[in-house]
């Protein structure tokens, strides 16, 4: 949605961007700007940037960056519009109207009431006579009153209708049901029945409390076994994780991560508040960012099959990508944690947390499962990919100490196994050198946005083109001076549509800025503007300014220009600016 300029303006004026982030990130001010940890990604080092006179954050690290909204928008993970919201509320502002999004903001308000009410009527059911098949098998799980109030299970009746007459009677349609992903509609008769039917019933809950979705478990022989809510305009699986409403407030200074919600509430059940569960997907990168945000390490507690240690292997680059520590829990005697947990108990589960192995130990474990080292021609494939894999750990102690630990495995001496470790690790150094050579070699290729949708065709234009923006940003006067520049000159798509934006705003006696373009650019773009701004500033000046113009336009030109009238206007340019005829 866009909200009115002024809106926004005032939105950002009365929500500074050093005050809003000192909320989240413990800041120190270096030069004229402020510094600390990034809350995105995990370092030790402080290159989280905050720049009050531009109203912008950048990451020297992960290069996330954007203004007070977009900020908003990543720690909270809320839409634009609610990110808005979020910073209205917090200055005692009122959100003007507007048709399109107050109809879209009234669904989803609409939606998060039903699926409350749809909670409240499950947890009735449960303890009604015909809830007591699913009483049982809450008790045979082993899970007590306390955890049946905590997570707020319920119990969906046998019938095909039970929920549509009960949420009718409360006011909501048959449409809003389907919206919400309560009711399924028949594609042979366009009936409308009830999703879910003779299931225990779990509520899915976001950060903010609300009710997203269900989680159904059959209470007989059914299938499937689970049956989750499908994705709606409230529920989306891949930005969300299970119990993370309660595990966000742990003491713990990990966070655990399982397969199942089952697992999950298990954990929490006895005393593991710190657990969490993917939502019948695999780990996603939007999960990791958001574990990211309330944790440095994470433990991966999958099943134990093939198909839980395959998750593992998965999951363990995608979490390394956000800076997390990774370490890998291993149970025998059971296949998943609600299994370890009743049979077992929390004391041994402890133990288990505690000698949890970090993703070096594991992988190397993994791999060494898949050979038989009794057999010559299998050890040295072993030794070798394990060399390999050695290699790649950045560490030259844990090198060693794995490289070692391989050796052993496969009865050969530390030594020779260092020296293939060695080898491994030059081939890979010298890749990686080739590569840097290869993009400090090319400067469009170093020039180039990190995101890959937004990379330029033209880096001579664009390079002006961001300098252009760096200038009017400083000085927004010399957009007086524009030289009949439009934004349809511009190489970069996004580079031109920054610029009208701010044309419109200086027409418009706005305020130019970058931070006040968050309705217009997307996160993706955001992030690259904020990265263009934080490179060196050109000195403000109407002569460069014009050449940056002329740099653009003739770009431009030489783009729609073909053949002889090419190299005509080449020609005359040239000519021009000489200062010779033919």
């Amino acid at each position: 949605m866009a909200f009115p300029p002024a809106f926004m303006d005032e939105l950002v004026t009365r929500n500074p961007i050093e005050d809003v982030v000192s909320q989240y990130v413990s800041l120190t001010k270096k030069g004229g700007n402020l510094f600390g940890l990034c809350p995105f990604h995990g370092e030790k080092t402080a290159s989280f940037s905050v720049a009050p006179e531009k109203q912008i954050y950048y990451c020297f690290g992960c290069h996330k960056g954007g203004g007070v909204v977009n900020f908003i928008m990543e720690i909270e993970s809320l839409s634009y519009p609610d990110a808005v919201r979020f910073l209205a509320k917090r200055a005692g502002m009122e959100v003007p109207e507007d048709g399109a999004y107050q109809s879209r903001y009234r669904q989803q308000e609409r939606l998060w009431a039903l699926c409350g009410d749809a909670a409240r009527f499950f947890r009735q059911q449960l303890f009604l006579p015909t809830g007591r098949a699913a009483q049982q098998a809450i008790l045979q799980r082993g899970f007590v009153r306390k955890t049946v109030n905590r997570f707020g299970f319920g119990y969906a009746p046998n019938s095909w209708d039970a929920l549509i007459t009960a949420m009718q009677e409360k006011g909501y349609t048959k449409q809003e049901m389907l919206d919400a992903g309560l009711v399924i509609k028949s594609e042979k008769n366009g009936r409308i029945y009830d999703r879910f039917r003779n299931r225990w019933m779990v509520p899915i809950i976001d950060l903010r409390g609300n009710v997203i979705g269900f989680g159904g478990r059959v209470l007989d022989d059914s299938t499937p076994k689970y049956l989750n809510s499908p994705e709606t305009v409230i529920f989306n699986k891949r930005r969300n994780l299970f119990a993370l409403n309660f595990a966000k407030k742990t003491k713990q200074e990990m966070l655990i991560l399982c397969e199942g919600y089952m697992d999950a509430i298990a954990l929490h059940q006895y005393g593991f508040d710190c657990a969490v569960a993917s939502l019948g997907t695999a780990l996603t990168d939007e999960q990791a960012n958001l574990l990211s945000k309330y944790t440095n390490c994470v433990v991966l507690t999958y099943d134990g099959d093939e198909a839980g240690q395959n998750a593992t292997r998965r999951a363990i680059p995608i979490l390394e990508k956000t800076g997390l520590q990774v370490r890998v829990l291993r149970m025998e005697g059971a296949k998943d944690p609600d299994e370890y947990l009743r049979k077992f108990g929390a004391d041994r589960f402890e133990l288990l947390l505690r000698q949890s192995e970090n993703q070096a130990e594991y992988r190397l474990q993994s791999l060494q499962r898949k050979f038989d080292l009794s057999q010559d021609d299998q050890r040295v494939e072993f030794l070798k990919q394990a060399a390999n894999l050695v290699a790649s750990f950045p560490n030259a102690v844990e090198r060693e100490v794995y490289g070692t630990r391989a050796a052993e495995a496969a009865g050969i001496t530390a030594e020779a196994m260092k020296l293939e470790v060695n080898k491994a690790y030059k081939r890979r150094l010298s890749r990686q050198k080739k590569e840097e050579q290869r993009v400090q070699l090319s400067p469009a290729v170093a020039q180039q946005p990190k995101v890959r949708a937004l990379r330029y065709d033209n880096v001579r234009s664009a390079m002006a083109e961001e300098a252009l923006l760096r200038m009017v940003l400083r000085e927004p006067a010399l957009f007086a001076q524009n030289n009949n520049l439009r934004a349809e000159q511009f190489s970069s798509p996004v580079l031109g549509k920054t610029y009208q934006a701010l044309l419109d705003r200086y027409r418009q006696h706005l305020t130019v800025s970058l931070a006040v373009l968050e309705d217009v650019l997307t996160p993706e773009e955001m992030t690259h503007l904020t990265a263009v701004v934080q490179k060196e500033e050109p000195l403000v000046s109407e002569a460069a300014f014009a050449d940056y113009c002329n740099i653009i336009q003739d770009e431009f030109r030489r783009k729609n220009l073909s053949g002889s009238e090419d190299l005509l206007a080449m020609r005359n340019r040239l000519k021009d600016k000489k200062g010779y005829g033919g």
